[in-house]
């Protein structure tokens, strides 16, 4: 077999992380080795081709160590004269064996990361078994007197951050700030969707029908939410490079005879066996989805919980702690102005003292249909759930969720807009906001509606339906509403809804809170 001209060298270096207080008794060694356990490690192997390589495979090895959660590799190389350098991964085991060859994207792509329940499209999910790893070189074309480089990067994820975001996933789709449309809430083929198939029998649905509802919807995002299982995440990998105007966010339903609820941003099981002697209660998995990061929301909270659909109320025993929740799904499907409607139990949330995003999501079964009953399917993007975020990318819209600045478009209009801001002096605060407002003292709040004329606008004050607004008709496309609001100096929260020229509850609004960290609940 030729030579191989290879030159390589390899590095493993410490990505940069947090810096740890050394604690008395604490060696810097034992600061180095908690700070090994959380960041990523970085390797940098390069090496050269000569022309005597073509027509070859050649494997660079690297070493994974226990505990790896993901690897990402970046590849380059010099492409002058027709050079070309395919590539593909091996694990620690024979080729044909369970931990060999984990895929081969050959020329396609140069970046591409596995994990255990997820992987890049031409490569397979699995088990990261420690020991030497290697990267398979593939050489189709090298001229005889040729000379190229190559750098492979290898990042090195730890299983303490198990849901951390590939590297290939964390581009926004979209840069700006502004509002994004979106669907917290479906299911396809990977649980219980299902639709027509050719013959018009039903069958699994598959994904891709899902994604191409969404961009019909006029969406700009997705979170595929699957019951107890994460086996989609491929599906959404091998998707998204398609979908590039469509941010598509892991998700899961984890699904309990106590009650349902979404995890966003998932990429590693969840153990739902509430009641089980590993999972004694809801609270147990909450705290888990509270150390991984993860933003959680209670679904169609009062749903019936009996032969119906069982487990489909919100029953935990014991009582969940709410101050575990991120967020409420106040609509499911076209419940808004049903007695299903989760807006009542959300607002006793924030009646009790916690700060919940209230949100919306389809719970579509059946992307094709235009079904929209109050307890069944519903068309994918209605309602929408409408996030003023900072890009759209995962991060920015959890993080927006988080912050609260969203309303929820019960019918899917893809136009329609509420906004809330209250100021009191130079402060200022929008829906998901806290502004704090001495007693004796007024707070200014101003609300914009678009596309809803002939409509109403409603104000909701700690539950109650409040008389504040003076005109609250909504007479033009786009309208600004103000209005005066006196502080007794205590703990409030303020909302708008707008009702369309029928009365029905159109859009959703989420709290300003007053005076909220000043007092504890």
């Amino acid at each position: 077999m030729p030579a191989f001209a290879l030159a390589a060298t390899l590095a493993a270096l410490c990505a940069s992380g947090p810096t740890f207080a050394q604690k008395p008794g604490q060696t810097d060694n034992a600061a180095q080795a908690r700070s090994a356990a959380t960041d990523p490690t970085d390797l940098i192997l390069q090496g050269r081709i000569t022309g005597v390589d073509n027509q070859t495979y050649r494997e660079l090895p690297f070493q994974v160590p226990a505990g790896t959660a993901r690897i990402e590799v970046e590849f380059d190389y010099d492409r002058s004269d027709k050079t070309t350098i395919d590539l593909g991964l091996l694990g620690p085991g024979e080729f044909l064996g369970r931990d060999g060859f984990r895929g081969w994207s050959g020329g396609n792509k140069r970046r591409f990361s596995v994990a255990a329940s997820d992987a890049t499209a031409s490569y397979s999910p699995g088990a990261l078994t420690p020991g030497e790893w290697r990267l398979l070189l593939g050489i189709p074309n090298i001229r005889a007197g040729g000379n190229a480089a190559y750098t492979a990067r290898i990042r090195l994820t730890p299983a303490a951050t198990p849901d951390a975001v590939p590297q290939e996933n964390k581009a926004p789709l979209r840069g700006e700030a502004g509002w994004y449309r979106g669907d917290l809430h479906m299911h396809s083929a990977h649980s219980d969707g299902n639709c027509a198939g050719q013959s018009g029998a039903r069958a699994p649905c598959p994904l891709f029908l899902s994604a191409q509802a969404a961009v019909a919807a006029g969406l700009d995002f997705v979170a595929v939410t699957e019951h107890n299982t994460v086996s989609h995440l491929p599906a959404l990998r091998e998707l998204q490079p398609h979908f590039d105007r469509l941010l598509l966010i892991p998700g899961m339903e984890i699904t309990t005879f106590q009650g349902h609820a979404n995890v966003f941003g998932v990429r590693a099981p969840v153990d739902f066996r509430v009641g089980s002697a590993a999972v004694p209660d809801w609270n147990a998995v909450l705290a888990q989805m509270r150390r991984r990061g993860l933003p959680v929301s209670i679904n169609h909270p009062i749903r019936p919980s009996d032969e119906r659909c069982m487990g489909c109320g919100w029953t935990p025993r014991p009582t969940a702690d709410l101050g575990l929740i991120s967020m409420v799904e106040a609509v499911n499907g076209g419940d808004a102005d049903t007695p299903g409607s989760g807006i009542a139990f959300w607002q006793r949330g924030l009646d009790a003292g916690h700060r919940l995003t209230g949100v919306g999501g389809s719970d579509n079964h059946d992307a094709p249909t235009a079904a929209e009953e109050p307890f069944g399917a519903s068309r994918i993007g209605r309602p929408t759930t409408v996030v003023h975020a900072r890009e759209l990318s995962e991060a920015g819209i959890l993080d927006g969720l988080r912050a609260g600045n969203v309303f929820v478009d019960a019918f899917g209009s893809r136009d329609r807009l509420l906004e809330l801001r209250a100021r009191h002096g130079a402060n200022e605060a929008a829906m998901g906001g806290e502004l704090v407002v001495p007693a004796g003292q007024r707070a200014r709040l101003r609300v914009q509606v678009r596309n809803l004329a002939g409509g109403r606008v409603e104000a909701t004050l700690d539950g109650a339906k409040a008389a504040l607004i003076a005109r609250p008709q909504v007479s033009a496309a786009q309208q600004s509403f103000e209005f005066d609001w006196p502080s007794d100096g205590r703990r409030h929260w303020l909302r708008i809804d707008v009702r369309d020229a029928r009365g029905r509850l159109a859009l959703m609004g989420n709290p300003v809170y007053f005076n909220w960290s000043a007092q504890r609940p």
